[in-house]
């Protein structure tokens, strides 16, 4: 993979110019691609521009609107479609000086459909979704960053089966403006590299934000919550494994660990996650769903279906339930500095026609806090297998700090 840290670093002593660092990049795309199809649609040339990411190539998810680049969102419905203006986490990026270098594939509407990208570690594995192609472009070092979306799970648990750092960020750090929208309560942009070091900076720089560049936190004396998250059933060996694996890691440099349960209140906030979205997402997709309803993809037609019947009253429970969910959430994150728990059910699905389960990361999601992803370890399929940093609304840096000391401890995933 490449690292876009040590990216900037090249560039800064002179050992290469940021074109240079493009010019990699394309070469790289124009390899891997063919096998591992991460990007929708891509620029005739890379063209550097003015800025502290200047050199940097980034994938930015096809639902996300470009002005000069289709905006196609993994469906026929918007094929070829061209936005008149860039979505402003798009603008963002520009203004760093990184380079778009290309669209890169979602599941239909970023939903349950595959895209047609392939996981990089086993080209008959499920890169997950919905951020296939973003997920599966940095693990195949085509690209340093790449920015995805999450509705339920769909930067953590791409991440983590694709073996890269992945954040989703505290809600609405980064705008959500110009991003076609699927649930407008849950929907989170987030950002996907080589390393959570390359995540903080990269998440610094484009918000403006210099703290959440942390240092790597010391975690000695650190107190880690450990959570299953019984409410969403059991994972696999392999998740079971990378828990086990980060609790030896953070015990041997020091950490105190809790085991933390969850209260009523967060377990009920997990199942309001169903009802919350579907209600939302007839309504995010009533154009498509009225206009073209045959042309959208089987698996989110059926969704849309089952979704409509999803009364106002259930969808008003749901919102409150969620509000009682997230003023539980400040006491069971009160306990301790982080919590941890599993990234996703196991290794990636064996099959290109799965995106996986998310699960483990719809509670996070909803009560709308950051949380980050590493891969700690490899599975018995030879996969990748992460885990996921969680804290409280607001604490980015402490994730990003936390996730920065744990990856110097375990061995690289390459």
């Amino acid at each position: 993979m490449q690292s876009l840290r040590d990216i900037l670093r090249r560039i800064a002593a002179g050992e290469i110019t940021a074109a240079g660092a493009l010019a990699l990049s394309a070469a790289r795309i124009a390899e891997s691609e063919p096998s591992i199809q991460a990007f929708a649609s891509r620029p005739a040339e890379l063209v550097a521009g003015a800025g502290p990411l200047a050199g940097i190539a980034c994938g930015v998810k096809d639902i996300i609107d470009t002005a000069d680049l289709p905006t196609q969102m993994g469906s026929v419905i918007y094929e070829g479609w061209r936005p008149r203006s860039d979505a402003a986490v798009v603008m963002m990026l520009k203004a760093t000086g990184a380079t778009v270098a290309g669209k890169t594939h979602t599941t239909a509407f970023a939903a349950s459909d595959p895209a047609p990208t392939r996981n990089p570690h086993d080209l008959s594995a499920s890169p997950g979704g919905s951020s296939a192609g973003s997920a599966a472009g940095v693990a195949a070092g085509m690209i340093p960053l790449a920015i995805g979306t999450q509705t339920g799970g769909s930067v953590i648990r791409p991440s983590a089966y694709c073996g890269v750092a992945g954040i989703k960020p505290s809600y609405a750090l980064l705008p959500t403006v110009g991003v076609k929208p699927f649930s407008w309560s849950l929907d989170t942009l987030g950002l996907m590299a080589a390393s959570a070091d390359d995540l903080g900076l990269a998440l610094a720089t484009i918000t403006g934000r210099p703290e959440l560049d942390a240092a790597a936190a010391e975690l000695k004396g650190l107190r880690i919550g450990v959570t299953r998250q019984d409410f969403a059933g059991a994972p696999e060996q392999a998740a079971e494994a990378a828990l086990q694996r980060f609790c030896e890691i953070a015990t041997g440099a020091g950490a105190q660990l809790v085991d933390l349960e969850s209260p009523q209140a967060l377990s009920e906030a997990f199942h309001a996650h169903v009802p919350l979205q579907g209600f939302e997402a007839t309504q995010a997709l009533a154009w498509e769903y009225a206009e073209h309803r045959e042309q959208i993809a089987p698996k989110l037609r059926a969704y849309l279906d089952g979704a409509r019947s999803v009364t106002p009253a259930q969808y008003d429970e749901a919102r409150r339930i969620s509000r009682r969910g997230r003023d539980a959430a400040r006491a069971f994150f009160g306990q301790v500095d982080v919590v941890v728990s599993y990234a996703a059910p196991g290794e990636a699905p064996d099959t290109l026609a799965s995106t996986g389960d998310a699960r483990f990361n719809r509670l996070w999601t909803l009560l709308g806090v950051p949380c980050l992803t590493i891969p700690v370890m490899r599975g018995p399929r030879g996969l990748p297998v992460g885990i996921q940093v969680i804290a409280g609304f607001g604490a980015d840096d402490r994730v990003i700090a936390v996730a920065k000391a744990l990856e110097t401890r375990v061995e690289p995933i390459r």
